[in-house]
């Protein structure tokens, strides 16, 4: 799931070739082009939540996908958009078919969320004043003994998109910082394998 900007090249092309080599299906969901929007950066959202379980939907009739152990991952506004597609009492309950694991990058946390319906992965800088890592800790301070983990990993000194190596100049956006981390991009690429390599392999 694509972040305000759309489909960037890291989220496009990178971050899929990289889960291919790991041995995943990848399925890439744009949620711009049927809608006729460039980018969201400066307006409201559509409810991608949906999205998300139309892809999931689409997945179950592919003979070469395991639809019991898929994991929804976003970035940025996906990265929100994967968090609400994983809350309880959310619209997960409604759909037919749910997802294994979560992994949000940089979202934008709502620290009244509470529990997770599956194991999750939030990876997040400490300098990213867009998606302000005080509310994912708010919401972990809230959680059920019993709730499905959530693991949130908060990198030192690094901004939004600290994952896409085409920030690697770095710019600003509405008074916010994007920028490419390389040491926080591997540290993360290490806790997405590991995490996936758990939690959809049971």
């Amino acid at each position: 799931m694509h972040g305000c900007e759309g489909m960037r090249p890291s989220v496009k092309d990178l971050w899929p070739k990289r889960l291919v080599s790991w041995g995943y299906v990848v399925l890439v969901v744009d949620s711009f082009t049927p809608r006729n929007i460039q980018d969201t950066c400066r307006s409201a959202l559509p409810d991608r939540v949906f999205d998300a379980y139309g892809a999931l939907n689409f997945l179950s009739k592919s003979s070469f996908v395991d639809i019991r152990r898929v994991a929804l991952m976003g970035f940025s506004t996906g990265g929100t958009a994967t968090l609400e597609a994983t809350k309880i009492e959310g619209n997960e309950q409604l759909m037919e078919h749910k997802f294994r694991a979560a992994v949000a990058y940089y979202p934008a946390c709502a620290a009244s969320q509470g529990d997770a319906t599956v194991p999750t992965l939030i990876l997040s800088g400490d300098r990213d004043n867009w998606s302000p890592a005080e509310r994912c800790r708010k919401r972990l301070a809230g959680l059920d003994d019993d709730a499905p983990p959530i693991e949130f990993n908060l990198y030192k000194g690094v901004y939004h998109n600290f994952d896409a190596p085409e920030f690697a100049m770095g710019r600003r956006v509405l008074g916010h910082i994007e920028k490419y981390d390389p040491d926080a991009a591997t540290k993360s690429i290490r806790s997405v394998y590991t995490f996936l390599r758990t939690s959809l392999s049971k």
